[in-house]
């Protein structure tokens, strides 16, 4: 469909009307696995336009990654985070590349900040920005993520707020963007938050220290509570320069978000500063995933704004038959959840059926015009958060 965006297309007398189009999400991730693709230009153009013609409506490119951009940023260049710079093989800025020909597919397009806090411990971000990073009570300071093993910027940090702060800034005020992502890694890990700064900060509010057990039921509400502030204050400089761009999060289910990463979703949905929920459901069997899909918490997300389930369509150690990737889109439907898939790579290479099968399993699951249209933001007033649920919140216990 090049050109659409967000029109429905004049019916032709020689073929049966348009199916009543639906609003549901209906989203890729695009990854650095994929930058074979983002890099160059015939395939770029040759995969949004594959992906409009089976009805897809969003793209989720990645922008930061590993602790570097995928764009030209005067940002990482004033840090002295990144030494070089990201450009396609004809010379282009991949970030603009992908922005311009998802529009002319009429796709939305959604630069996904991936990594949020996280960073290599070898890079040049935690070489020359060494105080920006947390760690735990006995002093360790590195998880192992899907991505090796990484170090975690403490989010609850003026200099960090306002380096973080800053890249997201310069995507918004410099490219044509319909939203930007923020995923589980715009958190901080349960046990982390031992650094000097956040025991003074905690102390000073306080008048104590931090508990020793991490998951001391205040002492984790404290910490993400500060989350929370950061995440609106963020929002509101978003919206202050665009605001009907949709602002995306895309977390783990809300009990794993805060009980282990302490990103408390559900408050940023129900206070208005989220447009759009995408949660990460990745499980192994069907069953498994409408006890996600059912979570009163995702029930009562899609009531106020358009809610997705993210769907693993395999990775490359790990593929997923088309039945499962099928019977979770009609699982996420029936109770009125878009979707979205992690990742491109997987949609329909690197899978155990042929691209030609899945792509064509792909246009019988969306058969109906899916309409996003851009500007898609509806402005929410900001609501005050409802008095807890204590059979919806976690203890942290």
């Amino acid at each position: 469909m090049p050109g659409w965006r967000g029109a429905i297309a004049q019916e032709s007398p020689l073929v049966p009307p348009p199916m009543r189009p639906t609003q549901e999400i209906r989203g890729v991730w695009i990854t650095t696995n994929d930058m074979g693709i983002l890099r160059d230009l015939p395939q770029t153009q040759n995969t949004m336009a594959r992906l409009s013609q089976l009805q897809f409506n969003t793209v989720y490119p990645v922008v930061w990654n590993s602790g570097y951009v995928l764009y030209p940023s005067e940002v990482a260049q004033r840090y002295g985070i990144q030494p070089f710079v990201w450009r396609g093989l004809q010379g282009q800025d991949i970030l603009q590349t992908a922005i311009a020909t998802a529009h002319q597919n009429g796709l939305l397009a959604i630069p996904w900040f991936e990594f949020g806090f996280m960073a290599p411990p070898l890079s040049e971000l935690t070489i020359e920005h060494p105080d920006w990073f947390t760690h735990r009570r006995d002093g360790s300071d590195t998880t192992m993520s899907a991505a090796g093993e990484v170090r975690w910027m403490n989010p609850l940090h003026p200099e960090v707020q306002q380096f973080f702060t800053s890249l997201v800034m310069e995507v918004v005020n410099r490219y044509d963007i319909d939203g930007i992502q923020f995923d589980d890694h715009t958190s901080l890990p349960v046990e982390f938050g031992y650094d000097d700064y956040t025991v003074a900060l905690y102390q000073q509010e306080t008048k104590q220290p931090p508990p020793a057990n991490p998951r001391d039921p205040a002492w984790m509400r404290w910490r993400a509570d500060k989350l929370t502030e950061f995440m609106t204050r963020l929002n509101h400089q978003v919206k202050s320069r665009k605001p009907h761009i949709i602002f995306s999060v895309s977390p783990n289910p809300y009990t794993t978000a805060y009980n282990g990463f302490l990103q408390d979703w559900l408050t940023w949905v129900r206070t208005g500063i989220v447009d759009e929920l995408l949660v990460q459901m990745y499980r192994s069997d069907i069953y498994s995933f409408m006890e996600q899909v059912n979570r009163p918490e995702i029930q009562e997300a899609r009531q106020l704004i358009p809610t997705a389930a993210g769907i693993l369509t395999g990775l490359r150690r790990r593929p997923v038959p088309m039945s499962l990737v099928q019977a979770k889109v009609q699982g996420a439907r029936s109770r009125g959840l878009g979707m979205a898939f992690f990742s491109f790579e997987s949609l329909w290479n690197d899978a155990p059926e042929p691209a030609e099968e899945r792509q064509a399993m792909f246009e019988i699951m969306f058969q109906r015009v899916a309409v996003r249209s851009r500007l898609a933001a509806t402005p929410r007033p900001p609501t005050p958060p409802p008095t807890p649920d204590p059979l919806l919140l976690p203890t942290g216990i």
